[in-house]
């Protein structure tokens, strides 16, 4: 959550452990913009640069949305990624940028396993959380239906970040037929960066970026204090409201309520677990992460999620990742774990 918002009275407060010292702007003035993308709204604050108008950053902030938009969107069919889906077989050439952030969530993958897997669009599809739209309603019109085994099977035939080939001489992706790319676990993250980036290289090195509940900051305000956001959290969550610093830090979270459908009295979340093919069962309701980069920890928080409770906790204390978790336990009460790399904060804000 994007705004003026800072450390109160029980409150838990997160301060960054990376060491940096900031500079105050040179302005007093701070800047708000907002606006729609992705399905979802973003804003951005930020300390202006000298001698350059409101309106150049607006414009450079809209143009850096629709860039990846015409890029990533799966919802969008005249994008590159919506392009290469609907291909028929074979190898495809694609841009630079394209390129770079399929290898990069190809990466993730590895990494994890397959916990994040950019090629699970058909099983997206499939859970009605993509573009076709939602699930069916059953032949009472009640609750939407569950996709049966063989129509799971199919779409993890077509899934799998291992079976995905590159020509890398010809910067070119393999379409196999039928095969669906589903950059969104880490496009809001990377949409987050590149504005900052672009933020940055226009000289407002202060500024605060949100996309969909995804943030960036970067410096810290006229006043010298940092930009302040409070942490998104599951509903029922047993932790108090909790504010981070972000100096040059980023977050995501990753929730079961976010995004769901409920057939026949059982909850289906829009994180699917490429493994299975089905929405995450773990008992994990949200996984928020902070991290250098809004994409990795956008990938993360999904990956985590995926990984569950005691998986998902030892992968991210053994990559030092700032993580806590909130878990869903018998009769619904709910509980929350956090890393030592994210106590590490706390105990820098205590």
């Amino acid at each position: 959550m994007i705004g003026e918002g800072g450390p109160r009275e029980n409150n838990r407060v997160l301060i960054p452990t990376h060491g940096k010292v900031p500079t105050r702007p040179a302005t007093d003035i701070i800047w708000d913009f907002a606006g729609e993308t992705m399905g979802t709204t973003w804003a951005v604050r930020l300390a202006p640069a000298p001698g350059l108008a409101r309106a150049a950053f607006q414009s450079a902030i809209e143009d850096e949305l629709d860039r990846i938009v015409l890029l990533f969107s799966h919802w969008d069919p005249r994008s590159e990624l919506s392009r290469l889906n609907a291909a028929p077989p074979g190898f495809w050439a694609v841009s630079e940028p394209f390129w770079s952030l399929l290898n990069a969530a190809l990466e993730l993958a590895d990494d994890t396993n397959g916990a994040v897997d950019p090629t699970l669009g058909a099983l997206v599809d499939l859970w009605g959380f993509g573009p076709p739209g939602p699930r069916p309603l059953d032949a009472f019109g009640n609750a939407p239906t569950v996709p049966f085994e063989d129509e799971i099977a199919a779409a993890r035939a077509l899934s799998g970040w291992g079976r995905l080939r590159l020509n890398r001489d010809a910067r070119a992706v393999q379409q196999l037929g039928g095969v669906k790319l589903d950059l969104s676990g880490i496009a809001k993250g990377h949409a987050v960066d590149k504005v900052s980036e672009r933020l940055t290289a226009m000289g407002a090195t202060h500024h605060l970026v949100e996309i969909g509940g995804e943030l960036r900051g970067a410096g810290v305000k006229p006043d010298a204090r940092p930009w302040w956001t409070e942490l998104q959290q599951a509903p029922g969550a047993p932790a108090p409201r909790t504010v981070a610093a972000l100096f040059d830090m980023a977050v995501a979270t990753s929730g079961d309520w976010i995004r769901n459908f409920e057939a026949y009295g059982k909850t289906y979340s829009h994180t699917i677990d490429g493994r299975t093919g089905r929405p995450v069962d773990n008992g994990v309701a949200s996984v928020t992460v902070l991290a250098d980069t809004a994409m990795y920890a956008d990938a993360m928080a999904t990956a985590l999620t995926v990984m569950g409770p005691e998986e998902g906790r030892a992968f991210a204390e053994a990559m030092n990742i700032a993580a806590a978790f909130v878990v869903r336990g018998d009769g619904g009460v709910m509980t929350e774990t956090v890393t030592p790399a994210f106590t590490a904060m706390l105990n820098e804000g205590a």
